[in-house]
């Protein structure tokens, strides 16, 4: 009997993730990842292991308090793995042992990391590399001058290697529970560098290997970057710009009452840059005003750039449908952005995007409400949170049931992988009829 197991690249990359997510969880569950050298739930492992390596923090236990040496190194490198992506690890092994890429690998490297062009896509994945170890080089070295002086070398150059990866790659992990509990970078004791430093690491993270290749390339002549980086990045200022000044109105008389000018200025950008991607946090997210909770879920849901290490929407997906918002108020069909116009299945791709995430978004907040002692408040910020990749958290995630975990799991996971991409990846290919059906309208609005 001949069994067909012929699989597509989205269903690769999907099975690779999934494997990987396991074999992390076994890890993490063994009596050498924890400081009690007891084994730790095999659920929680997978949550933790789901959660690094789809780069979004939410986390059962405390990391520091937790893990031994050994399990915050397999969270750390299911981080990175996380960050630049699977398909690119295995490449870069390639190259080492002077492995010839086939056109296979080159189209799952081309898939994997949101390249549109399968052209020249090696020489595009060493630079993203390169210029992957370069930012989180830096950060090491900021970070190192801080941590060594405040934790002694050993310590401090452990704490500056994870949180610099931690940060680029947007998963929200910390090693602050030293100060206290799920503090994350609430403790008074973290300077102001480290914090601006760990902001810089999230923003140049979120914004794509695509944006960040055009930048490396054409240094300040944005009239040079294509398209989809112009796109990207005015967006993603936009986004911030808005983000910090509504965050900075909402709380300053409220929870940043008591702070300095300057404490209120960098802790409202921070936490602009941090609900769209990072999911690190200098307050109590729980203790945020309502409005402030509710732009927050607004930015986790869009999220970052596209191949970036960020999840949610993405923000060329917004700015697609606000232009085509836009020409439906003005009633022209050529959509046009930097002189360039687009075609009409990026507007439909765009709009099941949003279709699905939002349907799932509404499902997964719903099952969470019923099933947790969550207020619909908690379970929509949870929800948004866990597709976003972000992290934030309003201090109920060690509480979670194994239903409640299983959700924010399969959440995490097709929220890092794209839910269009798994939807690919488990639906059967068909073919169209070639029979042309008759066309009528049906009322909209």
């Amino acid at each position: 009997m001949n069994i067909n197991l012929k699989l597509t690249y989205t269903q690769i990359i999907v099975g690779s993730f999934f494997a990987l997510i396991f074999f992390g969880g076994i890890l993490l569950c063994l009596p050498i990842s924890s400081k009690t050298a007891e084994w730790t739930p095999f659920i929680d492992a997978v949550f933790t292991s789901a959660s690094a390596l789809c780069i979004t923090g939410f986390v059962i236990y405390d990391t520091w308090t937790h893990w031994s040496l050994f399990g915050q190194a397999v969270i750390l490198l299911l981080i990175q793995t996380g960050g630049i992506g699977f398909m690119t690890i295995i490449s870069i092994f390639s190259v080492f042992l002077k492995r010839k890429i086939g056109l296979h690998e080159r189209q799952l490297l081309a898939q994997s990391a949101g390249i549109m062009q399968l052209g020249g896509v090696v020489r595009l994945i060493k630079r993203i590399v390169r210029i992957v170890l370069f930012i989180e080089t830096v950060g090491v070295a900021v970070l190192a001058v801080n941590f060594c002086s405040q934790m002694g070398f050993t310590t401090g150059l452990w704490n500056a290697v994870f949180h610099s990866v931690s940060a680029f790659c947007n998963a929200g992990f910390d090693l602050m529970g030293k100060f206290g509990e799920f503090s994350s970078l609430t403790n008074g004791t973290i300077h102001t560098t480290v914090k601006i430093m760990i902001m810089l690491l999230a923003f140049a993270g979120g914004l794509g290997f695509i944006v960040l290749d055009d930048i490396v390339i054409y240094k300040f002549q944005f009239r040079k970057y294509s398209l989809n980086s112009k796109i990207a990045l005015s967006v993603t200022g936009i986004l911030i710009g808005a983000g910090w000044i509504l965050f900075y109105l909402f709380e300053y008389n409220s929870l940043l009452k008591d702070f300095t000018i300057g404490e209120k200025i960098i802790t409202t950008l921070f936490q602009s840059v941090a609900a769209k991607t990072s999911g690190f946090s200098l307050t109590d997210t729980a203790k945020l005003s309502e409005a402030s909770i509710f732009l927050t879920v607004i930015l986790m849901f869009i999220g970052g750039n596209s191949a970036s290490t960020a999840g949610g929407i993405k923000t060329t997906t917004l700015a697609i449908l606000s232009l085509n918002m836009f020409n439906s108020f003005r009633k022209t069909h050529s959509m046009v952005a930097f002189k360039r116009r687009l075609d009409d299945k990026t507007v439909k791709r765009a709009a099941a995007i949003v279709s699905v995430y939002m349907s799932v978004f509404i499902m997964a907040a719903l099952i969470l409400a019923a099933v947790e002692s969550f207020s619909l408040k908690e379970a929509l910020f949870n929800s948004a949170s866990a597709l976003g990749s972000v992290g934030l958290s309003m201090g109920m995630i060690p509480s979670l049931s194994v239903i409640g975990k299983t959700v924010i799991i399969v959440l995490m996971f097709a929220g890092r992988i794209g839910w269009i991409t798994l939807l690919i990846a488990l639906a059967k290919k068909r073919i169209d009829p070639p029979v042309e059906r008759p066309t009528e309208k049906i009322l909209i609005g």
